[in-house]
């Protein structure tokens, strides 16, 4: 499988990655380091795994030609339909495959970060499933504007954490988590939910999102008679989504992978999350990548309208990614993804996650040509977001006058 998404045997892409954990958590890392190949690679799991995402998350999601918006932006644009996944999104995918994880290890307490919510609802979901306890870390502030996962995951039975430090954002809610985790190292699974973290759970998390590019192929075949596509295009925050989009097609220069994170109020305006136009090499959250930081090496607050890419961060897979060239990151502002949103929902009836519409807003800074084939991954629905959505209508433009 593709160099570019396979960590060596220490944890590394290239420079970047690794495992920077205090002492407390060392046995619970080199225990999922030491296990975690042998459980997913083993046909029980395997077994198991594909039969939940089948019958349970109800894979394979769709590749949906998107008529109008291939006319309007001048080439075959497929979307590839994470939104219509059990939970609304692709965190469902990773969620599966760890609570199997934590289940074959004898962990009972299952803990998790979350930020827009989803991999929250996610694992409170699975953790239902399986009737494990299960506790979420989330920030305040996105307590206060993803209200609704909030409750779904109340409902599922999870006990939720409104984290207060910093921003009260994704970052402060995973140190929140690895906090926790330092104190119950012994009962309790951290479900990470991206692919950021000490080694191995980036690797874990693109391996469980790889479905979503092993199932491109296939379907590119079937509607165009080749599977690999000309662009590939998804958003990133810590990575996941773009890592499973990615995934398949890492080394196959073929194919141009576009990808697209949280500019906030602009790159140079001190209220952004886009770490590759601003970041530099650090340490964040056990691995080395690239950080938003002050020149000491102090964390920055990210911003974003977007819950989950209001990270300071990027997967240690993605750095390398940027370092070597492989792909092109663009930063989408705040008011942009908000009209790609509205736009995607006019053209073709779908409601995209804030997270999602920062992909679409990539579309129009682009040049296709009409026999160009393009993937891009709808990682969210927007039902989360309406009340966002509404409150910053005048940002869509046109679209926004209803």
């Amino acid at each position: 499988m593709s160099g570019n998404c396979i960590a060596d045997r220490n944890g590394y892409y290239g420079r970047f990655g690794g495992a920077y954990v205090p002492e407390i958590l060392h046995k619970c890392v080199t225990d999922l380091q030491d296990s975690y190949r042998s459980i997913i690679d083993s046909e029980e799991f395997r077994k198991e795994y594909h039969e939940l995402l089948r019958d349970y998350v109800g894979r394979p999601s769709p590749l949906y030609h998107a008529r109008r918006m291939s006319a309007k932006y001048g080439c075959s644009l497929y979307l590839k339909r994470e939104d219509l996944n059990h939970t609304g999104a692709h965190k469902i995918n990773n969620t599966v495959g760890q609570i199997l994880m934590a289940r074959r290890m004898g962990k009972t307490r299952i803990i998790a970060e979350t930020g827009a919510g989803q991999h929250g609802v996610a694992t409170a979901t699975v953790c239902a499933l399986m009737g494990m306890r299960c506790e979420i870390f989330m920030g305040k502030t996105d307590v206060e504007r993803q209200h609704t996962n909030v409750e779904r995951m109340r409902m599922l039975g999870a006990e939720v954490h409104p984290v207060t430090t910093g921003n009260m954002t994704l970052s402060d809610a995973c140190s929140e988590a690895i906090r926790d985790w330092c104190s119950h190292p012994n009962d309790t699974f951290y479900i990470v939910g991206s692919t950021m973290g000490p080694h191995p759970y980036p690797d874990i998390v693109a391996r469980m999102q790889s479905v979503i590019s092993e199932e491109i192929r296939w379907q590119l075949k079937e509607k165009t008679g080749h599977d690999y596509p000309d662009y590939l295009i998804a958003c990133v925050g810590g990575g996941s989504n773009s890592a499973g989009t990615m995934y398949h097609y890492a080394d196959d220069m073929r194919v141009r992978m576009i990808l697209a994170e949280a500019g906030g109020c602009g790159i140079g305006s001190g209220r952004t999350a886009a770490t590759v136009h601003c970041g530099t090499e650090g340490i964040l959250h056990g691995a080395r990548t690239l950080v938003m930081q002050t020149p000491d090496g102090q964390i920055e607050e990210a911003f974003s309208i977007s819950a989950g890419l209001d990270y300071p961060g990027i997967g240690p897979m993605h750095a390398h990614m940027v370092d070597e060239g492989r792909v092109k990151v663009m930063a989408v502002n705040d008011d942009e993804a908000v009209r790609a949103g509205y736009e995607l929902t006019r053209l073709e009836g779908i409601i995209p996650a804030l997270e999602s519409a920062h992909a679409l807003a990539v579309l129009p800074k682009m040049s296709f040509s009409p026999d160009d084939v393009v993937v891009l991954t709808v990682s969210g629905r927007g039902d989360k977001d309406v009340c966002t959505y509404l409150a910053n209508r005048s940002m869509a433009g046109e679209y926004g006058d209803f």
